[in-house]
């Protein structure tokens, strides 16, 4: 299939294999400099904690720590919508560039700003703002990137080149995890604590640089709508409600799991099994790993025999695995342990998210395509993704039960379920 335009024309003629090669590199490279940002916060979040929050208590500190993860997740759904919207009217160029500048703007703040020691009740509150920031600049990429790589592919690749929209998150995940590891091997904790970390956000700002470069020779994939045609975009949400509805349960499995896996599990293991640093950050290399290895072949798998049979095998799969893994790692708590669990988690979640975007996003027509997708993934992030470590943290502090979060990933996994019936299987169907 051609690349996709409005009213059936097309915006471009179709492209030899080698440019739309070129093309998904570029896309998944500046994709997974912007989530590199936000990974980083997660792996230094205990440190942060320490240095912005004056919480005498380790547990309200790194509770304060999620919560502001989670903050920068709340913005994800407005900026999901705003740069959205302007991506399905001026385009997905215009819309990935501003989302370029803005994750850049963010991770500068990280680099500058003081402790709470030095200069107070500022501090926390730059870090909100950097937060904020990057939720907003990431609730807009995600959608305006995704319908890119959708839009590049035909009726038959359609899983594939989703496939790496998670394969740049997992790409990103490891970055961010491989930076954490070296510095917190190769520099003393004092060091770390007081400009170590700060050297992971300044890699960061990287991304406008390199991110403008590699993207501006993509070809656009929507014409620009002309005066007048973007006021019937309302109205095309509120006809295909029901898919929007769908697509954020669909996600909120997703979420949870991701955000537990890949991100949680490395706090985890500081704050509840008393790892070092330097070793539970192996676990976010290995998660992030398996995501980059499977992602491609689980997009090729959807292609093969249907999206909503691969999501609905890995999310069972992940369900019955998730809980003993957490029992198995409390049990006789080891790094051995962990990162075998971790890998093994890897693998449903890794085969899920490729099916699921992609099932999401064929199911919109393209006016909506950046928009619907943009809120549907923000919205489920933004609770129960950004939030999932605060939850997993709350529920082992009520409960007192360490397996407390396995049980956060099934309700959630159960949720998703119900998203899953109410899409049809859009295996070999042509885009709206």
């Amino acid at each position: 299939m051609s690349i996709q335009s409005t009213a059936g024309a097309a915006v471009a003629a179709p492209q030899p294999q080698l440019s739309r090669a070129r093309a998904i590199a570029a896309i998944t490279i500046g994709n997974g400099l912007e989530f590199y940002d936000f990974v980083v916060y997660s792996f230094f979040a205990t440190l942060i904690g320490r240095l912005y929050f004056p919480v005498e208590n380790p547990t309200g500190q790194l509770l304060m720590s999620f919560a502001t993860f989670g903050v920068g997740f709340l913005m994800r759904p407005l900026g999901g919508l705003l740069i959205g919207m302007y991506a399905d009217r001026a385009g997905r160029k215009p819309a990935v560039a501003l989302t370029l500048w803005l994750m850049g703007l963010s991770s500068l703040i990280f680099v500058v700003t003081p402790s709470y020691a030095q200069i107070g009740i500022l501090a926390p509150v730059m870090v909100v703002v950097a937060r904020l920031v990057q939720g907003f600049a990431i609730g807009g990429e995600m959608g305006a990137s995704t319908a890119l790589l959708l839009e590049y592919a035909d009726d038959r690749t359609r899983g594939f080149y989703t496939a790496w929209q998670p394969f740049s998150q997992g790409l990103a995940a490891l970055l961010g995890a491989v930076t954490g590891l070296v510095l917190s091997n190769v520099l003393a904790p004092a060091e770390l604590e007081a400009w170590g970390w700060r050297l992971a956000f300044l890699i960061g700002i990287l991304v406008i640089p390199v991110g403008l470069v590699i993207r501006r020779r993509l070809e656009e994939t929507a014409a620009p709508l002309h005066h007048g045609e973007h006021a019937a975009q309302w109205p095309l949400l509120r006809r295909h409600a029901r898919e929007v509805l769908a697509s954020i349960l669909l996600m909120i499995g997703l979420a949870s799991s991701t955000y537990i896996v890949i991100y949680y599990l490395s706090n985890y293991a500081v704050s509840v099994l008393k790892m070092p640093l330097s070793l539970s950050i192996w676990a976010g290399c290995i998660a992030a790993l398996v995501q980059v290895a499977l992602s491609p072949f689980a997009g090729r798998l959807a292609d093969r025999i249907g999206r909503k049979t691969v999501v609905l095998w890995s999310r069972v799969a992940l369900l019955v695995m998730v809980y003993p893994a957490f029992v198995l790692i409390n049990a006789e708590p080891s790094l051995a342990r962990l990162l075998v669990v971790v890998a093994c988690l890897s693998v449903p979640m890794s085969m899920t998210a490729p099916a699921s975007m992609v099932l999401v996003s064929e199911v919109l027509p393209q006016r909506l395509r950046a928009t619907g997708l943009s809120i549907a993934y923000c919205v489920a992030i933004a609770i129960f993704g950004g939030f999932a470590q605060y939850f997993s943290t709350r529920l082992i502090q009520i409960t007192g039960d360490t397996n407390a979060p396995a049980l956060y990933v099934i309700a959630c996994g159960l949720v998703s379920l119900i998203g899953l019936a109410l899409v049809p299987e859009t295996l070999g169907r042509r885009l709206k």
